[in-house]
């Protein structure tokens, strides 16, 4: 915003239409990762209430803001249930960083964690939905029901075709090369979309879910893929805040920020706490608990992103709409992105944060393997506190290859005495890895 035009006038740029396609790109990236990164266990730990605050969260989010904004705004049902639309889904990014910062309880965080990262795709099919019916592109009521249901079915089953190929291409791949790897990545993310898209099914729910099946396969040089994923990711995540912020006029946010203000308070403190206690009453979470899930619907990039949707349609030619998304999303991350972590303090959820190592070391291996390296921390409980690695009864395939502690890297030997708090690295097998966990652990 600063170096663009109502600034520092270094550049110039108002292209609603090139900036969707731009981001669009970028989105794919950043939606793959999110599904990547969705662990299998992790969605079975919080399966009910997280897929529930992923769908069905996100349809009643959009239409109980949208209700809220039609009552108190001037703005249209339709136009008030757009922006419910545009703005009902978290932001992954900001949620993953903050709990790598912040401890807190596992089934709260994992829920959140999983939330914003399955939620976008039902955000935007809702909205592209919405901007069709404002368009006049829904008339035949009975195929818009079909074409809907196939957007979603479609989408999660190419998903599902593209990733279980991506992992047979990667094993059959065998280069040594590893910026092989990396571009078949993106050929993975790119088929899928390219794929759903041109079968007239969605292109993003394809993309996540062929994500998160490719990232929950066992395939050559997995960590090496996923650090890749991960980069290009964060890379697009940056150069989409770049260029939304250079499209912003700091200028129009003036004529909008009591606009902006409410529909954020009404956001945050109305319709978050009904969808929150609405989607998690049948399932245990205590009061404080839904609190702070209640203050973890941090907004971010996939907002801001369709919030230029209106403008490529040509329903929001004087950016209106995105202007004011854009200081709803500011509004958010400046007001609960700073403060989640002393919430989570004063509601008692906060947990000891776990020692973040500086060194890490990986196995990395162009060829398919049943080893690797483990990453395990020696809790203040362990009853091998003071004892040495020759005295551990591990398998015998099994080699602590090295151990971390107070950031420095010691090689390990077996008269080496393992202390509380060490991070260890195992070398092993994923099938002896919990049996190893619990000899180090209890």
């Amino acid at each position: 915003m600063i170096i663009g035009s109502d600034a520092l006038n270094l550049i110039y740029f108002d292209d609603a239409i090139l900036a969707q396609k731009i981001t669009n790109i970028a989105l794919i990236f950043i939606i793959f990762e999110g599904g990547f990164r969705t662990r299998r266990e992790a969605l079975r730990f919080v399966f009910g209430p997280a897929l529930t605050l992923a769908t069905f969260g996100i349809v009643l989010t959009a239409a109980t803001l949208g209700l809220l904004i039609y009552y108190v705004t001037s703005f249209s049902l339709l136009y008030s249930f757009l922006i419910g639309c545009i703005i009902s889904s978290t932001d992954a990014a900001a949620v993953f960083t903050i709990f790598r910062q912040q401890s807190v309880k596992k089934h709260v965080s994992t829920t959140l964690e999983v939330e914003s990262a399955t939620n976008d795709p039902m955000a935007i099919l809702l909205t592209v939905v919405t901007i069709q019916i404002i368009t006049g592109q829904t008339k035949n009521v009975p195929f818009f029901l079909i074409n809907l249901a196939w957007q979603l079915g479609g989408g999660i089953g190419i998903g599902w075709i593209i990733g279980k190929i991506g992992s047979q291409l990667f094993d059959k791949l065998e280069v040594e090369n590893r910026g092989y790897y990396h571009v078949m990545s993106i050929a993975v993310s790119l088929l899928a979309f390219g794929f759903a898209d041109s079968i007239h099914s969605n292109g993003i729910i394809a993309v996540f879910f062929a994500g998160y099946w490719l990232g929950n396969s066992d395939f050559v040089y997995r960590r090496g893929v996923g650090s890749f994923i991960e980069g290009i990711s964060t890379f697009s995540n940056m150069a989409l805040f770049l260029l939304l912020g250079v499209l912003v006029f700091p200028k129009s946010l003036i004529p909008v920020w009591k606009e902006g203000l409410l529909i954020t308070l009404l956001m945050i403190f109305a319709a978050r706490p009904i969808v929150i206690f609405v989607c998690t009453w049948p399932f245990k979470f205590r009061f404080k608990e839904k609190l702070f899930i209640i203050w973890g619907g941090i907004k971010g990039a996939v907002p801001i992103v369709l919030a230029t949707y209106p403008a490529a349609y040509g329903i929001d030619k004087n950016h209106h709409i995105f202007n004011i998304v854009f200081f709803a999303v500011f509004l958010s991350c400046l007001l609960q992105g700073t403060t989640m972590r002393w919430v989570a303090t004063k509601l008692r959820l906060s947990m000891p944060a776990r020692p973040k190592a500086m060194h890490s070391i990986e196995l990395i291996t162009m060829r398919k393997s049943d080893f690797d390296v483990f990453e395990i921390q020696i809790p203040d409980t362990s009853r091998i506190d003071g004892k040495k690695i020759r005295e551990l009864t591990l398998p015998p395939a099994a080699l602590i290859i090295s151990i971390i502690r107070e950031n420095r890297i010691i090689p390990a030997k077996g008269d080496t005495v393992l202390k509380k708090q060490d991070i260890v690295f195992v070398l092993a097998t994923s099938k002896e890895i919990n049996r190893i966990n619990t000899e180090l652990s209890t």
